[in-house]
């Protein structure tokens, strides 16, 4: 698997032999300005050579068995299967077949892999706080024929608790189905709130029984140098967490 310097790093989680997981970084591609350059989002405002320059690295650098399965991210609670097509408009992709590459981009919400114990059905999430509100985590787990129990599931690097300022309506939206997830959040000044974007998923794993959880506590705001962050920077590109069963 390749290292820091190409751009992609392997997650730190023990995965059944035959699957492969990784997500990207910022750097190790073709795009300029505020995207560079490592990336991966078709839909920011990047140079589409670029682009795809980039997803022709990815995909040489990782080996992968085929091109990943990339969505259309709606920030909603739609888990996409194998038989979707590429562009599929949802934030959650679960196959159950060897050879294909589940994949989600982010630049400040979290990027949720899973993988059954077997690693017959593995999947990619991307957990924002309206995706989480609306229970994309629960749906892309019910997808699975594995219990829950033997599932794992590692969290990619995300928005930290210390820099995710938001109102009150947004606590209240997570209240609403999780009166529990006010642990998750602290005061800020003028009546807003610092939410822990990792611990409301941990929160929704548990709430559907997948308890091994890996990976976490990575900040994309306070690491320019490594991750791209919307929140830091508004103009910019996008990394990617991918997760596939070799053939």
């Amino acid at each position: 698997m390749p290292g820091p310097e190409s751009g992609c790093f392997r997650p730190d989680w023990p995965l059944p032999r035959g699957v492969r997981a990784a997500s990207t970084m910022r750097h190790g591609g073709f795009s300029q300005g505020a995207y560079g350059s490592f990336n991966l989002g078709d839909h920011v405002g990047d140079m589409s050579q670029a682009v795809v320059a980039n997803r022709s690295r990815l995909e040489h650098a990782l080996d992968l068995p085929a091109s990943p399965l990339w969505l259309a991210q709606r920030h909603g609670n739609c888990v996409a299967g194998v038989a979707d097509p590429v562009g599929a408009p949802a934030d959650a992709r679960y196959v159950h077949v060897p050879g294909q590459v589940c994949v989600v981009l982010t630049a400040d919400c979290l990027p949720l892999l899973l993988c059954s114990d077997d690693g017959r059905e593995i999947a990619a999430v991307h957990c924002g706080w309206r995706g989480l509100v609306a229970g994309i985590v629960s749906r892309a787990v019910a997808r699975f024929t594995a219990p829950p129990m033997a599932i794992s599931a590692w969290l990619g690097p995300a928005i930290g608790p210390a820099a995710f300022e938001i109102g009150d309506e947004v606590r209240q939206a997570f209240l609403a189905v999780d009166p529990g997830s006010a642990v998750c959040f602290t005061p800020a000044t003028g009546g807003r709130w610092l939410g822990d974007l990792c611990g409301l998923t941990r929160r929704s794993l548990a709430a559907v029984n997948v308890v091994r959880v890996h990976g976490g506590g990575v900040c994309t705001v306070t690491d320019p140098e490594r991750f791209y962050s919307y929140r830091r920077d508004g103009v910019c590109g996008r990394m990617a967490s991918l997760i596939w069963r070799v053939v």
